[in-house]
């Protein structure tokens, strides 16, 4: 009976540990990279001057994925984390490049600017407003099939990765 008890204890043990080891997301980089003192972040929803519906969210969303995947931060609730990282879209529109002769856009780039701040529970700001904007703007052809919501995507891909990036230390 007591060697069924402790073989029982043992699995136990063993399953716990198995399970707090895949918890932890796989960082790229050194750890150097990213300020030591600060261990927690919370991403509250990206605000959005646009008109287009969940913008906000799904960089939000991005946002959130990068830093898990590619910083040592844990993204945490506000009443817990060390730090807030807040955005807001202060400008997204779409522009034709190439229209057919009967004036139909053939096609069309979008570009989106974001205004990023981050700060420690206290205010004091780890890394200053920011208005990002990519060097590439997202191009799309709606007659090859590409829509405007494959292009958001990858805009919002590209701008959570530059967020991230951004909450380097600075060299």
């Amino acid at each position: 009976m007591i060697h069924r008890a402790s073989q029982i204890v043992c699995l136990l043990l063993l399953s716990a540990v198995l399970t707090n080891a895949g918890c932890k997301a796989y960082q790229l980089g050194s750890p150097s990279l990213h300020r030591f003192e600060i261990q927690t972040v919370h991403v509250p929803v990206f605000e959005s001057d646009s008109m287009r519906r969940f913008l906000g969210q799904r960089l939000t969303e991005a946002v959130v994925k990068e830093v898990e995947l590619n910083t040592p931060f844990t993204v945490m609730s506000a009443g817990r984390a060390q730090s807030i990282l807040t955005g807001r879209i202060i400008r997204e529109r779409k522009n034709v490049l190439v229209e057919t002769e009967n004036d139909d856009p053939r096609a069309l780039q979008y570009e989106m600017l974001v205004e990023v701040t981050w700060t420690d529970r206290g205010g004091v700001p780890l890394m200053e407003r920011q208005v990002l904007r990519l060097e590439r703007d997202v191009t799309f052809i709606p007659e090859g099939g590409q829509s405007l919501t494959t292009a958001q995507q990858e805009l919002i891909e590209q701008l959570a990765r530059q967020i991230v990036g951004n909450m380097e230390n600075p060299w």
